[in-house]
C-alpha cells in the first residue's frame, strides 16, 4: 500500500509510514499538490492507486444518507481505500501520530483497504484512547 497524506496533517505521517514499510508513501505538500481542489486530487488518486489520510473526513467519505451523495472518488467500483483521522478540534502532531499509528495496526491486521473506509475515532466514551471502524464503500449487494 501506498498513503498520500493530506494537507491538513502531519508530514511526519508520510514518514510514519514509509518507516512502516509503505515505501512510496509521501505527504501532498511533498509531491506539489498543496492547495488542489480536492476533485482533482481525487482524480490523481484514483490513476495511481493511492490511500488517501485525511482529517477532512466530511470532504472524502460517504455520506450517510446516500452513496448518491458520496464524493467522486468513491463512486468508483475500485478503489484504494480511504482512512479519516477524526481528530477532536484543536489536536496537533502528537494526537495525529497516535491516530495514524492506531490506522496502520489496523491495516497490518487487514492486509488492505480495497474499497475500504477506515474511520480513527476519539475513544473517550471508552477505555480505549481511539477506535476503529472499518467499513465497505461501495457498499456490497447482499
Amino acid at each position: 500500500m501506498k498513503f498520500l497524506i493530506d494537507e491538513c496533517l502531519s508530514v511526519a505521517l508520510a514518514r510514519m509510514a514509509v518507516a512502516a514499510g509503505h515505501a512510496e508513501s509521501a505527504h501532498v505538500a511533498h509531491r506539489g499538490l498543496t492547495g488542489w481542489t480536492d476533485h482533482r486530487l481525487m482524480k490523481l488518486i484514483l490513476d495511481e492507486d493511492w490511500t488517501l489520510v485525511t482529517r477532512n473526513s466530511d470532504d472524502f467519505r460517504p455520506r450517510p444518507s446516500s452513496a448518491s451523495q458520496a464524493p467522486c472518488y468513491l463512486k468508483q467500483p475500485l478503489h484504494a481505500g480511504l482512512i479519516c483521522l477524526n481528530l477532536p478540534a484543536g489536536s496537533g502532531r502528537a494526537e495525529q501520530e497516535a491516530y495514524f499509528e492506531a490506522a496502520l495496526g489496523q491495516i497490518g491486521l487487514l492486509g488492505d483497504l480495497v474499497n475500504k473506509v477506515l474511520e480513527i475515532d476519539s475513544g473517550l466514551r471508552s477505555e480505549a484512547k481511539v477506535i476503529a471502524r472499518l467499513y465497505d464503500f461501495p457498499e456490497h449487494p447482499d
